[in-house]
């Protein structure tokens, strides 16, 4: 692979205009307005046509204004529709943007045989001939749309700061925003404005479907990492970013494996994203597939390493000081859990809560300790669901052993307290 500066030059206005669209998707994910985002990408496009009509130029300054004002048109007419007719959104959404694109796509096509517009440009633009399209900046040439897209990098980047509370109020709960004194409407139109004035900062260099993607999956990927509004907001500019630099090194060494040049960076960009994404969905720790199958995976043999504590606690309640053993097959048959039973014991002997032997499980007085407490929640519950909650004739053991698992000692105490310090529970067992 033999890397240039044009290849330097292409990563970094792919990574600036993905990140500056990431930056604004994160809100569209949050507010469940992810189709939002790929509406007004398509709906500029009328915007942009009329833009060239008029003035017979791409100059940046008409198409800015042209995309912003079809932008806020589009977000009025959705709103329009869905309050009037009773759709569901994804529906106006659909009404709206195809209806702009395809009048979009007709203007565009009058307007190539006076300008020099390229419709194909509207799918994957055209990233890899930004940089010979330069401006001189503190005398460097650098290409114009790495300077638009920083620009707009920039701009939101202080939108996002300035506004924070704001953004983030409205994004999860529109009602108690205006009840604060924040006008909802207002932040709510803002965002779509800046949304369309990002889009067309990117439509030219690389096209409707990283725009698309950019919108979308960094902030869906974010979301999936982290409930945290500000890392979510890091971790998706850096997840387009990365997306940009892998989809580029990926457009020009990927199709040689197959006997062809190279492909569309702006499309390899938009499918590394869905690679990406598809890394996360399975893998994020705590909502990937393979993530939440290893937690609960985790979680249910903690219960039963808690279940073999519970249980040789109460035998040993119950058998007199020189008892045997526990059997581990008679334990198996008590917890209903097979193998696992076995696999567990192995892990609590490691941890020193047990001892085992051929003839079967003990206790150590570390593992009373634990089993003691393990216990003394399952009784508390017990107590407080009979005695508090007046549920005496429900199954008080079954919610109270759900319970036992996610008590601590300062629930604990509360227990204690709004019982009134019982010493047995309500089947007269002491309560240790």
């Amino acid at each position: 692979m033999e890397w240039t500066f044009i290849d330097t030059w292409i990563v970094c206005v792919g990574a600036l205009s993905a990140a500056a669209c990431a930056l604004l998707g994160n809100y569209l994910v949050l507010r469940r307005m992810s189709m939002m985002g790929d509406a007004i990408s398509h709906a500029v496009l009328p915007g942009l046509a009329i833009a060239f009509l008029v003035t017979g130029s791409r100059s940046s300054l008409p198409m800015l204004m042209g995309a912003i004002l079809i932008g806020v048109v589009t977000t009025l007419l959705i709103q329009g529709i869905d309050r009037l007719s009773g759709l569901d959104r994804g529906a106006s959404m659909g009404v709206v943007f195809t209806t702009l694109f395809a009048i979009g796509l007709i203007l565009i096509r009058q307007a190539a045989d006076h300008v020099d517009l390229d419709p194909s440009c509207v799918l994957y633009g055209a990233i890899e001939l930004t940089p010979l399209d330069t401006v001189l900046v503190f005398g460097y040439d650098i290409p114009q749309a790495a300077v638009t897209s920083g620009i707009m990098l920039i701009v939101n980047i202080v939108f996002v700061v300035a506004f924070f509370k704001e953004l983030r109020i409205t994004a999860f709960d529109s009602a108690l925003a205006t009840t604060m004194g924040i006008n909802a409407n207002v932040m709510h139109y803002a965002l779509m404005t800046l949304v369309a004035a990002t889009t067309i900062a990117a439509f030219e260099s690389v096209g409707s479907i990283l725009v698309i993607a950019m919108l979308i999956v960094p902030g869906a990927a974010a979301h999936l990492i982290t409930d945290r509004l500000e890392r979510m907001l890091t971790i998706s500019v850096i997840f387009a970013a990365l997306s940009a630099v892998l989809g580029h090194v990926g457009a020009i060494t990927v199709p040689r494996w197959f006997g062809f040049q190279d492909t569309s960076t702006a499309g390899m960009m938009a499918l590394t994203t869905g690679i990406l994404f598809l890394l996360v969905f399975l893998f994020a720790p705590r909502y990937g597939v393979i993530g939440r199958a290893v937690n609960q995976f985790r979680l249910g043999m903690g219960i039963i390493g808690d279940d073999i504590l519970g249980f040789l606690y109460r035998y040993d309640e119950l058998a007199p000081a020189d008892a045997a053993p526990v059997p581990i097959a008679k334990i198996k048959d008590a917890l209903k859990a097979g193998s696992t039973v076995q696999w567990m014991a192995w892990k609590l002997a490691r941890q020193q809560l047990i001892e085992t032997s051929k003839a079967g499980l003990t206790l150590t007085d570390k593992g009373k300790s634990a089993g003691r407490g393990l216990i003394r929640s399952h009784r508390l519950w017990e107590t407080y669901l009979c005695d508090v909650m007046g549920c005496c004739e429900a199954d008080v053991h079954r919610h109270a052993h759900h319970f036992e698992h996610v008590t601590d000692p300062r629930l604990q105490q509360e227990l204690m307290d709004v019982t009134g310090n019982p010493d047995q529970d309500p089947h007269h067992r002491e309560i240790p």
